[in-house]
């Protein structure tokens, strides 16, 4: 079994890259995927994807919490850098309404989300969605680009209906630590539901470590634990899901040289 870890943060982890990578190899997550989420640390992704790549790939793109970084030079970064092998997609972008409860910064995101879907599609490459509170524009959006993008919804914890509008739209469905909570039946509901052929792991490391790490901070290695919980909830064995989460990540990210 082989296990790629489709979103997560080396760049934030508390322990290096070399100590992070070494843990997952031991517990064959073989490989990952290091997400962009604002204009400073875009070089940094890129350049650990290039040290590490194939074993580490890379997105660049802006998280929708600094949506009002995004400029003319950071579109002109990802389209310079965009066609690397180590560069699989565009984001993180999306929508966070839940901290951001001012109108003009929901215009502000919308705006920058579209732009990144509109980057991605000219670009060739899928997108990594954030979404938090903002089910309904969320839809929309995607809705609007469909045919022309897709891509992945990460860290999926929404609604059926949330996880359906993006199936429908060419989107897949990313599954984070939070499946392992206590108080998370209802995310557990739609996993059993989402087709196995459009379903991913991450551990959005260093976030939501899942049980029986909660608590400490994650990293790349504890993605083997939600593997585990979507594989029960799905009926599967482990060696199954593992062998269509490597055919779904071939899918939707082209670019990633899987080990």
């Amino acid at each position: 079994m082989q296990w790629i870890d489709v979103h997560t943060h080396i760049n934030m982890l508390e322990m290096s890259a070399d100590e992070a990578l070494k843990a997952a190899s031991d517990l064959a997550v073989k490989n990952m995927i290091t997400i962009g989420t604002c204009p400073d640390d875009l070089p940094v992704v890129l350049q650990i994807a290039e040290r590490y790549f194939p074993q580490v790939a890379c997105t660049l793109g802006v998280h929708p919490h600094e949506a009002a970084l995004y400029s003319p030079e950071v579109e002109k970064f990802i389209r310079a850098h965009g066609s690397q092998a180590e560069v699989v997609a565009v984001g993180e972008t999306g929508l966070d309404y839940y901290y951001n409860k001012e109108a003009h910064e929901h215009e502000t995101q919308r705006s920058v989300f579209r732009a990144q879907l509109q980057l991605a599609h000219e670009l060739g490459l899928p997108v990594e969605i954030h979404t938090r509170d903002a089910e309904p524009d969320t839809m929309q959006i995607i809705g609007e680009f469909k045919g022309r993008t897709r891509g992945l919804l990460h860290c999926f914890t929404g609604t059926w209906e949330m996880a359906k509008s993006g199936l429908d739209n060419g989107y897949h469905i990313s599954i984070s630590g939070v499946v392992t909570f206590k108080n998370a039946d209802a995310l557990r509901d739609v996993v059993r539901k989402v087709p196995l052929d459009s379903l991913h792991v991450e551990t959005d490391a260093p976030f939501l470590a899942p049980v029986p790490h909660r608590g400490k901070k994650n990293q790349p290695a504890f993605v083997t634990h939600t593997a585990q919980m979507v594989a029960d909830l799905k009926g599967v064995t482990l060696e199954r899901l593992a062998e269509q989460l490597q055919l779904n990540a071939k899918s939707l990210f082209p670019k990633l040289k899987l080990a």
